[in-house]
Protein backbone atom coordinates (compact mmCIF):
# COMPACT_ATOMS: atom_id res chain seq x y z
CA UNK A 1 0.00 0.00 0.00
CA UNK A 2 1.23 3.86 -0.91
CA UNK A 3 2.08 4.47 2.78
CA UNK A 4 6.00 4.62 4.59
CA UNK A 5 4.65 2.56 7.70
CA UNK A 6 2.84 -0.42 4.99
CA UNK A 7 5.73 0.11 2.33
CA UNK A 8 8.54 -0.10 4.47
CA UNK A 9 7.32 -3.55 6.53
CA UNK A 10 6.66 -5.00 3.12
CA UNK A 11 10.37 -4.18 1.60
CA UNK A 12 11.69 -6.04 4.37
CA UNK A 13 9.68 -8.89 4.16
CA UNK A 14 10.66 -8.50 0.48
CA UNK A 15 14.31 -9.14 1.67
CA UNK A 16 13.83 -12.13 3.48
CA UNK A 17 11.92 -13.89 1.05
CA UNK A 18 15.13 -13.36 -1.11
CA UNK A 19 17.25 -14.85 1.01
CA UNK A 20 15.74 -18.22 -0.26
CA UNK A 21 17.58 -19.82 -2.72
CA UNK A 22 15.66 -19.98 -5.72
CA UNK A 23 13.16 -17.29 -4.86
CA UNK A 24 12.06 -14.62 -7.13
CA UNK A 25 10.23 -11.37 -5.62
CA UNK A 26 8.77 -9.21 -7.92
CA UNK A 27 7.48 -5.52 -6.23
CA UNK A 28 4.56 -3.79 -7.59
CA UNK A 29 4.37 0.15 -7.41
CA UNK A 30 3.43 3.06 -9.03
CA UNK A 31 6.09 5.62 -10.70
CA UNK A 32 5.52 7.95 -8.07
CA UNK A 33 6.47 5.52 -5.27
CA UNK A 34 9.33 3.77 -7.22
CA UNK A 35 12.18 5.62 -6.39
CA UNK A 36 11.93 4.97 -2.93
CA UNK A 37 11.57 1.51 -3.59
CA UNK A 38 14.46 1.08 -5.77
CA UNK A 39 16.53 2.83 -3.25
CA UNK A 40 15.39 0.64 -0.76
CA UNK A 41 15.89 -2.56 -2.47
CA UNK A 42 19.27 -1.56 -4.26
CA UNK A 43 21.41 -3.89 -3.05
CA UNK A 44 19.07 -6.88 -3.87
CA UNK A 45 17.44 -9.23 -7.17
CA UNK A 46 14.20 -7.85 -6.60
CA UNK A 47 12.37 -6.77 -9.64
CA UNK A 48 10.01 -3.59 -9.90
CA UNK A 49 7.12 -3.38 -12.14
CA UNK A 50 5.32 0.14 -12.16
CA UNK A 51 1.25 0.06 -12.53
CA UNK A 52 -0.43 3.59 -13.59
CA UNK A 53 -1.80 5.11 -10.37
CA UNK A 54 -5.28 6.60 -11.07
CA UNK A 55 -5.91 9.97 -12.38
CA UNK A 56 -8.62 12.85 -11.67
CA UNK A 57 -9.29 11.48 -7.73
CA UNK A 58 -11.78 13.97 -6.38
CA UNK A 59 -9.83 15.97 -3.73
CA UNK A 60 -6.21 14.40 -4.50
CA UNK A 61 -4.15 16.66 -6.17
CA UNK A 62 -2.63 15.39 -9.44
CA UNK A 63 0.91 13.51 -8.47
CA UNK A 64 0.12 12.60 -5.19
CA UNK A 65 0.78 8.57 -5.15
CA UNK A 66 1.13 7.59 -1.27
CA UNK A 67 -0.57 8.97 2.02
CA UNK A 68 2.13 11.08 3.15
CA UNK A 69 1.88 13.42 0.09
CA UNK A 70 -1.83 14.03 1.02
CA UNK A 71 -2.95 17.43 1.43
CA UNK A 72 -5.29 16.17 4.37
CA UNK A 73 -6.17 12.67 5.74
CA UNK A 74 -9.67 12.96 4.96
CA UNK A 75 -8.66 12.20 1.39
CA UNK A 76 -7.82 8.65 2.63
CA UNK A 77 -10.84 6.61 1.67
CA UNK A 78 -11.20 8.12 -2.01
CA UNK A 79 -7.29 7.79 -2.12
CA UNK A 80 -7.39 4.11 -0.95
CA UNK A 81 -10.38 3.37 -3.13
CA UNK A 82 -9.08 4.85 -6.19
CA UNK A 83 -6.08 2.31 -6.08
CA UNK A 84 -9.03 -0.56 -7.33
CA UNK A 85 -8.56 1.18 -10.66
CA UNK A 86 -4.99 -0.07 -11.30
CA UNK A 87 -6.76 -4.13 -11.17
CA UNK A 88 -6.95 -4.92 -14.64
CA UNK A 89 -2.91 -3.08 -15.05
CA UNK A 90 -1.77 -5.50 -12.33
CA UNK A 91 -3.85 -8.34 -13.79
CA UNK A 92 -2.12 -7.97 -17.17
CA UNK A 93 1.38 -7.35 -15.75
CA UNK A 94 1.18 -10.68 -13.41
CA UNK A 95 -0.02 -12.47 -16.95
CA UNK A 96 3.61 -11.92 -18.15
CA UNK A 97 5.57 -13.22 -15.64
CA UNK A 98 7.04 -16.84 -15.06
CA UNK A 99 4.88 -18.92 -12.46
CA UNK A 100 3.76 -16.77 -9.58
CA UNK A 101 3.53 -18.72 -6.50
CA UNK A 102 1.37 -16.39 -4.38
CA UNK A 103 0.44 -12.51 -4.21
CA UNK A 104 1.56 -11.23 -1.35
CA UNK A 105 -0.75 -8.16 -0.59
CA UNK A 106 -1.50 -5.51 1.82
CA UNK A 107 -4.62 -6.07 3.53
CA UNK A 108 -5.33 -2.10 2.11
CA UNK A 109 -5.77 -3.96 -0.96
CA UNK A 110 -8.45 -6.05 -0.92
CA UNK A 111 -8.93 -6.07 -4.55
CA UNK A 112 -6.17 -7.89 -5.27
CA UNK A 113 -8.25 -11.12 -4.04
CA UNK A 114 -10.15 -10.81 -7.10
CA UNK A 115 -6.99 -10.93 -9.17
CA UNK A 116 -5.78 -13.96 -7.55
CA UNK A 117 -8.77 -15.90 -7.77
CA UNK A 118 -9.19 -15.05 -11.35
CA UNK A 119 -5.85 -16.08 -12.12
CA UNK A 120 -5.64 -19.01 -9.42
CA UNK A 121 -3.20 -17.99 -6.92
CA UNK A 122 -2.78 -17.82 -3.49
CA UNK A 123 -3.21 -14.64 -2.06
CA UNK A 124 -1.48 -13.87 1.42
CA UNK A 125 -2.62 -10.84 2.88
CA UNK A 126 0.54 -8.64 4.87
CA UNK A 127 -0.13 -6.99 7.93
CA UNK A 128 1.57 -4.41 10.07
CA UNK A 129 -0.88 -5.29 13.35
CA UNK A 130 0.91 -7.53 15.75
CA UNK A 131 -1.22 -10.73 16.91
CA UNK A 132 -3.08 -9.12 20.03
CA UNK A 133 -4.17 -5.81 18.51
CA UNK A 134 -5.66 -8.36 15.73
CA UNK A 135 -7.13 -10.63 18.32
CA UNK A 136 -8.36 -8.05 20.43
CA UNK A 137 -10.13 -6.15 18.05
CA UNK A 138 -11.60 -8.57 16.51
CA UNK A 139 -12.95 -10.59 19.66
CA UNK A 140 -14.21 -7.01 21.04
CA UNK A 141 -16.32 -6.90 17.20
CA UNK A 142 -17.53 -10.11 17.74
CA UNK A 143 -18.57 -9.99 20.99
CA UNK A 144 -20.14 -6.38 20.57
CA UNK A 145 -18.41 -5.30 23.79
CA UNK A 146 -18.64 -1.36 22.49
CA UNK A 147 -22.69 -1.48 22.60
CA UNK A 148 -22.51 -1.99 26.33
CA UNK A 149 -21.33 0.71 28.18
CA UNK A 150 -23.18 3.84 28.69
CA UNK A 151 -19.91 6.24 28.78
CA UNK A 152 -17.07 5.92 26.78
CA UNK A 153 -15.07 5.81 29.73
CA UNK A 154 -16.44 3.05 31.18
CA UNK A 155 -13.84 -0.06 31.38
CA UNK A 156 -14.94 -2.85 29.59
CA UNK A 157 -13.63 -7.18 29.97
CA UNK A 158 -12.37 -8.17 26.73
CA UNK A 159 -14.77 -11.44 26.65
CA UNK A 160 -11.73 -14.36 26.06
CA UNK A 161 -9.07 -12.24 27.69
CA UNK A 162 -10.06 -11.24 31.23
CA UNK A 163 -7.47 -9.34 32.23
CA UNK A 164 -7.80 -6.91 29.48
CA UNK A 165 -9.56 -3.65 30.19
CA UNK A 166 -10.51 -1.22 27.29
CA UNK A 167 -13.09 1.49 27.18
CA UNK A 168 -14.38 3.02 24.02
CA UNK A 169 -12.10 6.02 23.91
CA UNK A 170 -9.29 3.28 23.32
CA UNK A 171 -10.87 3.26 19.43
CA UNK A 172 -11.12 5.35 16.90
CA UNK A 173 -14.14 6.47 15.42
CA UNK A 174 -16.35 5.21 13.53
CA UNK A 175 -14.75 2.02 15.30
CA UNK A 176 -15.82 3.06 18.66
CA UNK A 177 -19.47 3.79 18.21
CA UNK A 178 -22.34 1.50 19.89
CA UNK A 179 -24.01 0.89 16.59
CA UNK A 180 -21.71 0.96 13.92
CA UNK A 181 -23.25 2.85 11.08
CA UNK A 182 -22.43 3.05 7.33
CA UNK A 183 -19.47 5.35 6.30
CA UNK A 184 -16.75 5.81 3.31
CA UNK A 185 -14.00 4.76 6.13
CA UNK A 186 -16.38 1.98 7.81
CA UNK A 187 -17.24 0.84 4.38
CA UNK A 188 -14.08 0.28 3.35
CA UNK A 189 -12.58 -1.38 6.27
CA UNK A 190 -15.42 -3.68 5.95
CA UNK A 191 -14.38 -4.32 2.77
CA UNK A 192 -10.68 -5.11 2.98
CA UNK A 193 -11.49 -7.47 6.25
CA UNK A 194 -14.13 -9.44 3.74
CA UNK A 195 -11.43 -10.01 1.56
CA UNK A 196 -8.89 -10.95 3.97
CA UNK A 197 -11.24 -13.40 5.44
CA UNK A 198 -11.52 -15.59 2.39
CA UNK A 199 -7.55 -15.50 1.51
CA UNK A 200 -5.45 -17.67 1.91
CA UNK A 201 -3.54 -17.10 5.04
CA UNK A 202 -2.12 -13.82 7.04
CA UNK A 203 1.70 -12.98 7.55
CA UNK A 204 2.07 -11.21 10.90
CA UNK A 205 4.96 -8.51 11.36
CA UNK A 206 5.51 -10.39 14.85
CA UNK A 207 6.73 -13.39 16.52
CA UNK A 208 5.40 -16.59 18.16
CA UNK A 209 7.48 -16.40 21.42
CA UNK A 210 6.36 -13.00 21.69
CA UNK A 211 2.51 -13.33 21.83
CA UNK A 212 1.74 -17.12 21.46
CA UNK A 213 -1.24 -16.59 23.03
CA UNK A 214 -2.98 -14.04 20.87
CA UNK A 215 -1.61 -16.33 17.70
CA UNK A 216 -3.16 -19.64 18.71
CA UNK A 217 -6.83 -18.05 19.93
CA UNK A 218 -6.46 -16.08 16.49
CA UNK A 219 -5.49 -19.73 14.60
CA UNK A 220 -8.68 -21.43 16.57
CA UNK A 221 -11.28 -19.24 16.07
CA UNK A 222 -10.87 -16.58 13.33
CA UNK A 223 -9.49 -17.05 9.79
CA UNK A 224 -7.52 -17.06 7.69
CA UNK A 225 -4.45 -18.74 9.30
CA UNK A 226 -2.02 -16.75 10.68
CA UNK A 227 1.62 -16.96 10.26
CA UNK A 228 4.48 -14.96 12.07
CA UNK A 229 7.28 -13.67 9.84
CA UNK A 230 8.82 -10.96 11.92
CA UNK A 231 10.11 -9.29 13.35
CA UNK A 232 11.25 -8.07 9.42
CA UNK A 233 13.17 -4.99 10.79
CA UNK A 234 16.04 -7.52 11.34
CA UNK A 235 15.89 -8.40 7.80
CA UNK A 236 17.39 -4.55 6.59
CA UNK A 237 20.98 -4.49 6.27
CA UNK A 238 22.93 -2.89 9.07
CA UNK A 239 23.96 1.05 8.05
CA UNK A 240 27.91 1.27 8.43
CA UNK A 241 29.08 3.17 11.46
CA UNK A 242 30.57 6.41 10.62
CA UNK A 243 33.68 7.91 12.77
CA UNK A 244 32.43 10.27 15.39
CA UNK A 245 33.49 13.82 14.76
CA UNK A 246 36.74 14.79 16.50
CA UNK A 247 34.70 17.06 19.17
CA UNK A 248 33.05 13.86 20.30
CA UNK A 249 36.21 11.99 20.69
CA UNK A 250 37.97 15.03 22.42
CA UNK A 251 34.68 14.79 24.99
CA UNK A 252 35.04 11.10 25.35
CA UNK A 253 38.77 11.21 26.14
CA UNK A 254 37.98 13.60 29.02
CA UNK A 255 35.14 11.21 30.12
CA UNK A 256 37.49 8.59 30.01
CA UNK A 257 39.59 11.01 32.83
Amino acid sequence: FMSKGHTIPILHLARLLLLRRHAAVTIFTTPGNHPFISQSLADTDASIIDLPFPENIDGVPAGVESTDRLPSMSLFVPFASATKLIQPHFERALQTLPHVSCIISDGFLGWTLQSATKLGIPRLVFYGMCNYSMTVTRDVAKNRLLSGPESDDEPLTVTNFPWIKLTRNDFEAPFNEREPKSSPLMDFITEQVTATSRSYGLLVNSFYELEPLYLDYWNRNFGPKAWCVGPLCLAEPQTQTHQKPTWVQWLDQKLGK
